[in-house]
């Protein structure tokens, strides 16, 4: 099923004819009742149901909107010219909403790839572009986008980490970027048999289940911890080599192997600590 665009005529003009001709008909009767022609009454009540009956056919489309016609359940096309509008009167008229559209789901919760409870929802824009598969190919669009919305972040919840614990690894809260393509291309995928294009797809809520999130946060703050100390000690190590190799090229001290092993730990303790109430222990004489 595949939008078919129909053409309609302007419907002010035919209002204003069909207003006349039911002025028309109501003159002829009067004549025909005061002149007693039977045949004339009969032709003004005829009129005047023709008349009455082509304003069924009158209808109005709005900006961004579109009218679906059908014949006795068959499909005819779609107006989408803007304006009173007139068609037969025969035909059924449905009219769809084609304006862009926010739809914020609820706060689901789902497991994401490594197992962890997390609460999730997203702000999805869209908008129907074929107004034939929206009315025939589904019962209620509407409700469709929302139920396979959900289904989507559900989906698409459980494919990721909620944090990035590899080089390289995509997740839910370090790469919102492509986790908004993911699950844009995924609503794509699921909403284009409903003629519904999906312009946006953004994450507007991601955290921990509340019964997991203090544990979560010890355990990014130790992943923090840990993250921070490893720069601290592989940047004194650097620092500490590079005073052993001056003192060495400037023939400052000569240092034999054990005052080096003295010497790099005292360094070590004053760039490795966290500089609260450091006393590092320093050789002022011979170990000997």
């Amino acid at each position: 099923m595949k939008e078919n665009p129909v053409r309609s005529l302007p419907g002010i003009p035919l209002l204003l004819l069909l207003l006349a001709a039911l002025v028309g008909g109501g003159f002829l009767i009067f004549l025909g009742a005061t002149g007693e022609s039977v045949a004339m009454v009969m032709l003004g009540v005829l009129v005047e149901i023709l008349a009455a009956f082509c304003l069924f056919g009158l209808y109005m489309v709005e900006p961004n909107q579109a009218a679906v016609l059908s014949l006795f359940g068959k499909y005819i096309g779609t107006d989408k010219e803007n304006g009173l509008r007139w068609n037969n009167p025969f035909y059924s008229k449905k009219k769809i909403s084609q304006r862009v559209r926010n739809f914020e789901s609820g706060k689901l919760k789902v497991n994401e790839l490594d197992g962890s409870p997390i609460e999730i929802a997203a702000v999805i824009v869209w908008q129907v572009v074929d107004s034939a598969e929206a009315v025939y190919n589904v019962d209620d669009y509407e409700s469709f986008v929302h139920i396979q919305t959900e289904s989507a972040l559900r989906a698409m919840a459980t494919s990721y980490p909620y944090d990035q614990h590899e080089e390289g690894q995509v997740a839910l809260r370090s790469h919102p970027v492509e986790i908004s393509q993911h699950l844009k291309d995924q609503l794509d995928e699921r909403l284009s048999d409903a003629g519904v294009s999906v312009i946006d797809a953004r994450i507007s809520h991601l955290a921990y289940a509340p019964e997991i999130a203090q544990a979560m946060l010890q355990r990014q703050q130790a992943n923090a911890v840990i993250a921070a100390r490893t720069r601290i000690v592989a940047g004194a190590v650097g620092m500490v080599e590079m005073a052993l190799a001056e003192l060495e090229k400037n023939g400052t001290v000569k240092l034999d192997e054990e005052r080096k092993a003295q010497m790099v730990s005292n360094l070590l303790i004053v760039l490795c600590s966290d500089h609260r109430g450091v006393q590092p222990v320093v050789n002022t004489g011979s170990l000997y």
